[in-house]
């Protein structure tokens, strides 16, 4: 991303008003019903500007962030494991392709704690001195990771639905941010990370929905798995790119964000991390040897039980 100090701004052309995509099978328009995220690449080396877009948009686009052959080296690893697990195409090779295509009887691949401790490529990256100095400047102080790293090959005809991190992981700070790193090219037919824009100002949705935990409240963390229904009763408009891998995107525990379909026959590569200030409350759900393995709490209720309580 630098040059002998200067900051490189990768070029990505305009998407076309008119161009298609679907979310859970709905189609989507550029221009009627979903817009570009817009990069912060300008912005770099202005600590009080990145701080007043974040206030403002709610997110950062930052495009080619990590160093693409730390990322290269991350995604042989993965895609090593991936075929170890027989879900690529048989024949590939993982250590010289550089897309995950599917095989025909591939699935959802989970990587665990233990097995993402395995991968020292991919924590290389995650866990770099660039991201920590990013954040120790963001935050302005010390900054650490989350220990529970989240890992993900969204495989074909697969998306996300729609919420915010907040419920997932809010038992600590507030001010905790998702950094969403693309592992691979993502072009839009891969299910790239869509967002809601100005979804993070929302105060309803804070105090009801983004008052509650996946944990102990709610049976599932969506708030929605239909990308109109949040268009038309919380008035978002989703936002999306396409990613080449190294680029990320940060924002904050509100922002509603979940992902396109992934129309093509690859895997998405991509990863979720979560850093905060040191010193600041930590959610130790997501610390230690087995962050991943969070017990839930049995009196939990259905994302539509809770939406109606809620009156949104």
């Amino acid at each position: 991303m630098k040059d002998a100090g200067n900051y490189i701004v990768p070029k990505l052309a305009k998407i076309p008003n008119c161009t298609e995509v679907t979310m859970a099978g709905k189609k989507l328009v550029f221009g009627k019903t979903i817009w570009q995220l817009e990069d912060s690449n300008h912005l770099l080396g202005d600590i009080s500007a990145l701080r007043r877009q974040m206030d403002s948009a709610g997110y950062l686009l930052l495009r080619g962030f990590f160093d693409p052959v730390l990322v290269g080296k991350a995604r042989s690893e993965i895609l090593d494991y991936m075929s170890s697990q027989n879900v690529l195409n048989r024949g590939q090779k993982a250590v010289t392709i550089t897309q995950a295509t599917a095989s025909p009887n591939h699935h959802r691949l989970r990587f665990t704690h233990s097995v993402i401790q395995q991968l020292s490529g991919f924590l290389e990256v995650v866990n770099s001195r660039q991201i920590l100095s990013f954040f120790d400047s963001f935050l302005g102080g010390p900054s650490m990771s989350l220990d529970h790293k989240w890992l993900r090959a969204t495989p074909p005809g697969k998306n996300t639905g729609a919420h915010c991190d907040v419920v997932y992981m809010g038992a600590g700070t507030k001010e905790l941010y998702t950094v969403w790193t693309a592992l691979n090219n993502i072009s839009l037919d891969m299910g790239p990370l869509a967002v809601c824009l100005d979804s993070h100002r929302h105060q309803k949705l804070r105090e009801t929905y983004g008052a509650s935990d996946a944990h102990e409240d709610l049976l599932e963390g969506y708030f929605s798995r239909d990308p109109y229904e949040i268009i038309e009763k919380l008035g978002f408009r989703w936002a999306s790119t396409p990613f080449q891998a190294g680029d990320i995107v940060i924002f904050g525990m509100y922002l509603m964000h979940g992902s396109l379909d992934n129309l093509s026959d690859k895997f998405r590569l991509s990863c979720d991390t979560r850093y905060q200030l040191v010193d600041a409350d930590v959610d130790w759900r997501h610390m230690g040897e087995h962050p991943d393995q969070i017990p839930k709490a049995k009196k939990r209720i259905s994302i539509q039980d809770a939406r109606a309580n809620w009156g949104i």
